[in-house]
């Protein structure tokens, strides 16, 4: 994987229950979901919700493919509001993917595809403020900082603050 330029975001296919499984396999990753996926059952119900929910427009997930194909990742829009024009980006990647622009670069493409073909307006985004890469993925993808949502996350029963980002279809480079 050589950086960010060579990246490709595709439709999930079933094929990828491998890479899916393997991706969701450090202890880090179990917050980037509801339900454990650690089997290959799992990985293909993991695959079949985001081709149901693209089916009827409640969210929006593409794969994050490297030059060769190799899931490096994954981007979704979701929490769609159609009366206002929003939705929620999130993003996660592979560990030999990140820290090379991966996860900024899918961000900037799947931001433009909302605001180009899905008509939203307004784009949200949210990391633990424990968490400055996630800050720079955000930042780099052109998500302006909004404010603070204290203690909005509790994982393993302690609490975490979120700094909120948002990007607007009218931003520069929207």
């Amino acid at each position: 994987m050589a950086g960010a330029e060579r990246l490709t975001l595709r439709p999930w296919r079933l094929t990828d229950a491998d890479a899916i499984r393997a991706a969701f396999a450090p202890p880090e990753m179990s917050r980037q979901t509801s339900e454990p996926v650690d089997s290959e059952s799992a990985a293909r119900r993991w695959l079949h919700r985001r081709e149901q929910q693209w089916q009827e427009g409640s969210a929006y997930s593409w794969a994050v493919a490297g030059r060769s194909g190799e899931v490096v990742g994954q981007v979704a829009v979701s929490a769609l509001d159609r009366r206002n024009e929003t939705g929620w980006v999130s993003y996660w990647t592979v560990p030999a993917a990140r820290g090379r622009g991966v996860a900024a670069a899918a961000v900037r493409a799947a931001a433009q595809w909302a605001f180009d073909r899905a008509g939203l307006f307004r784009l949200e985004l949210g990391h633990r403020t424990d968490n400055p890469a996630s800050c720079r993925v955000a930042t780099a993808a052109g998500f302006l900082v909004e404010g603070l949502e204290r203690q909005k996350l509790c994982y393993e029963g302690q609490r975490f603050d979120v700094e909120l980002h948002a990007r607007l279809a009218t931003d520069p480079g929207a």
